[in-house]
């Protein structure tokens, strides 16, 4: 009998057309060959265009789901995105707070502290992003804010490395243990891992090549996502980093131009890549 899969469960909003949010996640998770549970937080309309309107969910469903589904599965990772206002988030933060084992929470929780959409929707509300800072960020093992998420979070700027840097530094004073702050929307792609050690706080740069693609709706959700994968799978944060980039940067690549807007990456592009290799070997044969 195989191996059970690592269980990795998003709580996320549902994005329609299934670039970013929980159907995204889903894929991601899959992709890696974990099993993906859902909470979803929120119902938006949105296409590859822009979001047009957010309903956040009930705090109580939230809660009932979250309760629920780690009563009935070992969950190995958490990835958090989208929480859509206050009331949910403080929902979410009363469930890590006591879930899980022993010490009191679940394992492997990855937040990533989306605050607005990048056709520059409101996707949280005042309420909700203290909720992130005061509570959800102490909570979490690794948090993946891009640059204009991080100068939010902290009230810095962040444009350049040494920027990253100090809001990097920042978020560990709010209570971080690890922080990748992603640069793909800088001139030069950098992501910028720091994370705490017991000699302190070590730090690794990761470079890549810009990619020119119109299909990059939802790349913050697979980023954040992977890691948490990563994770499960027993990865370290820094192999977990890495190997989280290179899915991404794959998943654009690979990504097709759907919608009239920001197209989706492909998440799911090494079933296509196993698909050719398949159909080579068939026609050699």
């Amino acid at each position: 009998m195989a191996d059970k899969p690592p269980v990795v469960l998003t709580i996320a909003g549902f994005d329609p057309s299934s670039g970013a949010g929980v159907t995204a996640d889903i894929k991601t998770i899959a992709a890696h060959a974990c099993y993906g549970v859902s909470c979803i937080t929120a119902m938006t309309v949105q296409s590859t265009s822009g979001v047009k309107r957010v309903e956040p969910a009930d705090p109580i469903l939230v809660t009932d789901t979250l309760e629920e589904l780690a009563a009935d599965m070992e969950i190995g990772a958490v990835h958090i995105g989208m929480l859509g206002s206050g009331k949910v988030a403080k929902a979410v933060a009363d469930f890590l707070s006591h879930a899980g084992p022993k010490e009191g929470r679940l394992p492997n929780i990855v937040l990533d502290p989306i605050l607005k959409s990048s056709s520059g929707a409101d996707l949280l509300d005042p309420a909700g992003k203290r909720v992130v800072v005061e509570r959800l960020i102490p909570l979490c093992d690794v948090v993946t804010p891009n640059v204009d998420e991080a100068s939010a979070l902290t009230g810095l700027n962040v444009k350049d490395l040494e920027e990253m840097r100090a809001a990097a530094a920042r978020l560990h004073e709010m209570g971080a243990h690890a922080v990748v702050v992603t640069g793909g929307h800088l001139e030069k792609a950098i992501d910028l891992l720091s994370f705490t050690t017991k000699n302190g706080i070590e730090q690794e740069i990761f470079k890549a090549e810009r990619q020119r693609s119109n299909s990059t709706h939802g790349t913050g959700c697979a980023f954040a996502t992977a890691m948490a994968c990563h994770l499960a799978l027993d990865r370290g944060v820094a192999e977990a980093t890495l190997l989280a980039k290179t899915y991404v940067t794959a998943a654009i690549t690979n990504g097709q131009p759907l919608g009239k807007g920001i197209g989706p990456v492909h998440h799911l592009y090494r079933m296509s890549q196993q698909r050719r290799a398949a159909g080579t070997g068939d026609e050699s044969s």
